[in-house]
């Protein structure tokens, strides 16, 4: 008799652990994936729990082209590409339209400074890489509260949660971020990386395609115009594609996974992202912001701008491969003639090589 209540005590025991666990995990808001920064990433019953909050605000960040009249209800809808300059005097493209606009266009799509922030996109099209977009954006704000829906519209679709025809009304507040509190440190461009070269403080990250990176395939100015080949001298070529578990489901690797991706990169000294216009790029920095790094920037035109071939910035399509411990261990970086095979072996920036990342449109 008494082994049968011992029984029963323990079954019992083990079910309110469990109950305390998927509280936690519930109150949380996210995945179960380990990443020190785990609020930024959000699963679709998370968000289905708080979808009455007065205080969250959901944002559809799809172009208009990919809508296709499916929205989270009560989401409003602003296109990312809002947030970057059509061209530019020097007709350059990808270039982000500075945090006085930012704050202007956030404002007029009804999202204060103290909302939760909940980004989505498409699977089909981004897979989180364009959420992550405005991710930054609200990052150089210094916007606390901000979080990226993991499979975007198509996580909420699957689990089977309702869906509206079309965005909300938005209803225009002030958006108005103390000068203190902004980070214009997660903000380059090309002058600030062209000083920087050679400073092993600063690891560049290249995370377009190997082939984009070593001058196999060519990026192209707004003009249509092949852009310069190659990459950043001393950056590291991580494809952004490479933080999916794989390219259907688009979801993002665990902590563990993503530790032996970035091996080697240093999370004490700066990474800067890049690749054709910025889009990529952001995807990267915010996986790194998950990640637990702090000193992360992005270089908003990337391609467009250093590739540009009426400006003087060097390149080079030697492919540099870093051979490391995980993010913090030392590094020893080892360079490698350019070759496609050798480059989509090669991972990220290390603390001993001046690196900055890449990003194509």
């Amino acid at each position: 008799m008494k082994q049968k209540h011992s029984i029963r005590f323990s079954i019992i025991a083990v079910l309110l652990v469990l109950g305390v666990f998927w509280a936690l995990v519930s109150a949380q808001g996210v995945t179960t994936k380990g990443y020190p920064n785990e609020s930024f990433l959000a699963d679709a019953q998370w968000l289905n729990s708080r979808i009455n909050d007065p205080k969250l605000v959901i944002v559809d960040v799809r172009e208009k082209k990919y809508l296709k009249d499916v929205f989270i209800p009560g989401a409003i809808h602003l296109e990312w590409k809002q947030f970057q300059e059509p061209a530019t005097a020097r007709g350059i493209g990808g270039v982000f339209v500075g945090v006085d606009r930012a704050q202007a266009i956030l404002g007029q799509a009804g999202i204060t400074r103290g909302d939760t922030v909940v980004l989505y996109d498409t699977v089909d099209r981004d897979g989180g890489a364009t959420s992550s977009y405005l991710f930054w954006i609200l990052d150089v704000l210094g916007h606390d509260s901000k979080v990226v829906l993991e499979r975007g519209i198509e996580a909420w679709v699957e689990a089977g949660f309702k869906t509206d025809a079309g965005p909300r009304p938005a209803e225009p507040v002030l958006y108005q971020a103390p000068v203190q509190e902004l980070r214009m440190d997660r903000w380059a461009d090309g002058a600030f990386i062209q000083a920087r070269l050679g400073d092993p403080f600063y690891q560049i990250l290249d995370v377009r395609s190997a082939d984009e990176y070593l001058g196999v395939k060519l990026n192209e100015g707004l003009d249509g115009k092949p852009l310069k080949t190659g990459h950043v001298p001393k950056a590291y070529n991580i494809d952004y594609k490479q933080n999916w578990v794989d390219g259907k489901s688009k979801a993002v690797k665990t902590y563990t996974d993503l530790q032996a991706l970035y091996a080697g990169l240093d999370p004490n000294h700066s990474v800067i992202t890049y690749c054709h216009s910025g889009r990529r790029g952001s995807f990267s920095y915010f996986i790194l912001r998950l990640m637990g790094f702090e000193n992360v920037s992005l270089y908003d035109s990337s391609w467009f701008e250093w590739g540009n071939n009426g400006l003087f910035f060097p390149v080079e399509i030697q492919a540099h491969q870093l051979v490391g411990g995980l993010p913090g261990a030392s590094a020893q970086i080892v360079s490698k003639g350019a070759s496609v095979a050798n480059q989509k072996k090669s991972e990220a920036g290390s603390k001993s090589a001046g690196g900055y990342v890449s990003c194509g449109g």
